[in-house]
This record gives structure tokens, C-alpha cells and sequence, in this order.
């Protein structure tokens, strides 16, 4: 029944937003480096934040510093969605949050001050993952959705890691978005603030679970979103271009633009394959996960590689298709 209730709060809150956000006008206009065609509300991932404001509130803040964290990082990101914020600022923002999550995490207890720093990049570059990875309908909330059941199943059924209401809540909030955002004609997107606060949730679960295991290679459980963001940054510096400028090179963006598959169904693609190898990843011996982790990410990277081989220059065709769309016909050759 309790979390009935929260679910009901969270759904109106979403609503009470969309009023807001539509009277503040806080959308998302497509452009040429859209997969979308609407103009349709931004910032309905703040129900991610909501969920463990609401969590916080009635378990009264048993993660002080995380949630401190979170809101710090939550509050920046929606700025960012309303008025862009310089990177620099942005950064700041986001490696004090990271800094007091550690403090939940207990980083600051006699580890190594390298640790904390290899820490606070891996950390920095999941959440620049989901912000990237956040392109089409379904994608941020069905991925994060898998992962949240695979953490809620390991922390019921394999080992005790972190408060389950918190995963419940957080789980919840997830739902409430995908209600909204996983369909075919999306009624709000997750914006930065969406993308994330629900990575910030993530990386705080997951990294309880590594320190409490003693096991890194858990971060397998983000696999899937590492291997696009990681060699589509390669690849991008293979052909010479801004890495820090919007584009439509990921995998998930050439299946939903150039190959026309529907954006829920590459999203479920996604949520599918991450929640497959987790199922693996634990039906393997203890002392074979980093054999599994490995070989996981040779396969996903060869698979990239295939299917970049493959179908990469129909994003190229596009691209000279709209230049000389674009172009007025007496400068064309």
C-alpha cells in the first residue's frame, strides 16, 4: 500500500510539472541533430529526483550525503536544461556531488588518494554516458529500468548492499517516466536533469554493491551504454571531430534515424541486452566474472565495430543528403 502511494504522488507530481514546464516553456525543439520531430516538454526525469526526494523524506535521509549530492547535481542539470550553464560550472557541480556521495560510500576512510581520483572519473564518465545515450524515446528510462531490477534482484536474492526502498522508490519514479516517455510519441523527455539524476541514483547503488563485494567487475552492469559511449568518442577522433558537439553517430541513434527501427524497440533492444548479460554475469562462478566481463566486452565491442562496418555510411548518405538539401541550387557543382 505504501508504495501505491508513492507511485500516485509521483504520477501527479509528473503532472504538476508538465503544467509548469509548458507554462515556463521548457521544451526541446528538434534540430538537425534530433531523432525526434515533435517539440515536446524537457525535464520529466525530474520525477527521478522526486522519487528519493520522497524516499529521504520518509525513511528521514538515511544517505544524507548521497541525497546532498544528488540534489546538488540534480539542481545544476535542470538549470542546465533551462538556460545553458557553462561546462566548467557544470563540472564543479558535479565532482562536489560525486564528493559527497563518496562519503556515503566510506571513500574517505584510509583508501588511497588515487583511488578516489580513478573514482571520480569512472563515476563522471557514467553519467556523461547516460546524458549522450539519451537520444530517443524509452532508451534512459527502459536501460535504467533493467538495471534497477537486476539491482533489486541482487540485493534481495545474492547479497545485501544497500536500503531496498530506495531501489523500490527509485524503481517507481522509473515507471512513472516510462509511462510518459516510452512510447511511440513521447509526452516529455527526461532532459538533463532526468538523465542525470538517474545515473547519480545508479552509480551510488552500484558502487555500494562493488565496495560492499569487493568486486569491480559488477561494473559490467553498465556495460552496454560504456562500449557505444566509449567507441563512439573513438570513433569520432578517428574522423577528426568535436567530441564535445552533438552528432547522431551512436549505434542507437543509426538504428532509430538511418535504419528506421522504432525508437522503443532499439530502447528495448538496449534494456534487453544489458539485462541478459547480468543474468549471466551471475549464473557464472564468483571467480569467473572477470573472464565474463572480458569476454562481454569483446563481444559488444566487436559487435559495434560489425555493425559500424556495416551501416555507418547510410549516416554519411544522410549527412550529404541534408548538406545539399541545404545548399542553394547555383552553389552546387
Amino acid at each position: 500500500m505504501l508504495y501505491l502511494l508513492f507511485f500516485l504522488i509521483l504520477f501527479l507530481a509528473e503532472l504538476i510539472y508538465f503544467r509548469i514546464a509548458g507554462h515556463f516553456y521548457i521544451i526541446d525543439k528538434p534540430n538537425q541533430r534530433s531523432s525526434h520531430s515533435r517539440v515536446t516538454l524537457r525535464g520529466g526525469g525530474i520525477v527521478f529526483y522526486l522519487g528519493v526526494l520522497l524516499y529521504s523524506i520518509w525513511f528521514k535521509i538515511p544517505y544524507p550525503w548521497f541525497f546532498a549530492g544528488l540534489t546538488l547535481i540534480a539542481f545544476i542539470s535542470f538549470a542546465d536544461d533551462i538556460h545553458s550553464v557553462p561546462s566548467r560550472i557544470r563540472l564543479l557541480f558535479h565532482f562536489s556531488a560525486m564528493l559527497l556521495m563518496f562519503t556515503d560510500w566510506g571513500l574517505f576512510s584510509g583508501l588511497p588518494v588515487w583511488y578516489i581520483a580513478v573514482a571520480l572519473i569512472l563515476c563522471t564518465g557514467i553519467i556523461n554516458a547516460w546524458n549522450f545515450m539519451d537520444g530517443i524515446n524509452g532508451i534512459t528510462g527502459g536501460y535504467s529500468l533493467g538495471i534497477l531490477l537486476c539491482l533489486i534482484w541482487i540485493n534481495t536474492r545474492v547479497v545485501s548492499f544497500v536500503d531496498p526502498p530506495l531501489l523500490s522508490v527509485a524503481l517507481l519514479s522509473v515507471l512513472v517516466f516510462n509511462f510518459f516517455n516510452f512510447r511511440k510519441h513521447a509526452r516529455c523527455f527526461a532532459g538533463d536533469i532526468g538523465a542525470v539524476s538517474i545515473a547519480f541514483i545508479i552509480i551510488f547503488a552500484l558502487g555500494r554493491l562493488m565496495l560492499f563485494t569487493n568486486d569491480l567487475s559488477y561494473i559490467i552492469m553498465v556495460s552496454v551504454y560504456g562500449v557505444d559511449s566509449v567507441l563512439t568518442i573513438v570513433h569520432r577522433l578517428m574522423l577528426h571531430e568535436n567530441i564535445f558537439e552533438a552528432h547522431r553517430k551512436h549505434a542507437y541513434q543509426i538504428m532509430a534515424n538511418e535504419l528506421s527501427i522504432p525508437h522503443v524497440w532499439v530502447s528495448v533492444f538496449y534494456m534487453l541486452a544489458q539485462v541478459l548479460i547480468v543474468a549471466g554475469y551471475l549464473s557464472v562462478p564468483q571467480k569467473m566474472h572477470w573472464a565474463y566481463f572480458i569476454a562481454t566486452l569483446f563481444l559488444l565491442g566487436s559487435g559495434y565495430v560489425l555493425f559500424m562496418r556495416k551501416y555507418f555510411h547510410l549516416h554519411l548518405k544522410a549527412g550529404t543528403a541534408e548538406l545539399n538539401a541545404k545548399t542553394p541550387r547555383h552553389e552546387v557543382n
